[in-house]
């Protein structure tokens, strides 16, 4: 369909006939995300039309819904070892335009700073005291105690921007920076706390990122469960994979939508949830 013919389709999307309006938005969105930037130009070409420019902005939101719904299903079979791309498409629910190149250069300066103070020769906890000084005390990331259940802290592009974040937002960024040092740090999926392992033979323990990185035990995982009344399971000792992560930070995503009662959000969060449950 040609650029001039889909402009002309776009002016019906005021039409005073719901149901016309209804056939044109369908056959819109047949044609995919890529006529986004012909969406977005009429949208502003037409200010003073307030119900034209309303139908629009609904439907560039809907094709830019339908496209990450589409990627992040393509991410979990093709890509999920690939977690940054993972927790970059679930920041493009909220900013669209974000560019992953944004979230890698933030990390690379990270990196840098460990890299050029460590060496493979190091004990384990040495190199981590390295990237717990860098990331707290040099960088200046911080637990999000106070907005805890924030929308914030489930997108990776703010948790490295306001350098503040939940416990799987602080993991995340422990394990790209490992998987660049080399380092075998993975997510623990604990009920109610996500953790860190640093799984190596002979030095196996665990790290909570959101108290500073501290090092635990097996022992104090024990104690833990005991205390929350949870039943012991194999799972809760070892490493994740990316996509439970993804699904756990969606499942915050969802929670936290739901406490400032964006029902609409909350809906389309749960149905991307529902990739991660096939």
């Amino acid at each position: 369909m040609i650029h001039e013919q889909i402009k002309a389709m776009i002016t019906l999307l005021d039409d005073s006939d719901h149901e016309v309006v209804s056939i044109v938005s369908s056959k819109l969105k047949d044609l995919g995300k890529e006529i986004i930037p012909v969406l977005e130009s009429e949208w502003k070409n037409n200010v003073l039309n307030p119900i034209l420019q309303q139908n629009i902005g609904d439907l560039v939101n809907e094709l830019k819904y339908i496209s990450l719904k589409s990627d992040l299903i393509t991410w979990k079979s093709e890509e999920s070892n690939n977690l940054l791309k993972g927790l970059w498409l679930i920041a493009t629910y909220q900013f669209p335009d974000l560019k992953i190149e944004t979230l890698k250069s933030i990390l690379k300066n990270i990196y840098l700073d460990i890299y050029i103070r460590t060496n493979p020769e190091m004990h384990p906890e040495d190199i981590l005291k390295i990237i717990n000084q860098v990331i707290f005390e040099d960088h200046k990331f911080e637990s999000n105690v106070k907005n805890f259940h924030s929308t914030a802290n489930s997108m990776f592009n703010l948790v490295l921007e306001d350098k503040k974040g939940n416990p799987v937002g602080l993991a995340c960024i422990y394990i790209l920076l490992a998987e660049k040092l080399n380092l075998p740090i993975y997510g623990v999926n604990l009920p109610n706390l996500f953790v860190l392992i640093f799984d190596y033979p002979g030095h196996r323990f665990y790290i909570n990122a959101f108290n500073k990185g501290q090092i635990f035990y097996e022992k104090d995982i024990d104690d833990y469960l005991k205390q929350m009344k949870i039943e012991s399971d194999p799972k809760f000792y070892i490493a994740c994979n990316n996509s439970e992560i993804i699904a756990r930070i969606l499942n915050n995503l969802s929670f936290s939508y739901y406490k400032i009662g964006d029902t609409t959000s909350q809906s389309q969060i749960n149905e991307l949830l529902e990739i991660f449950k096939i």
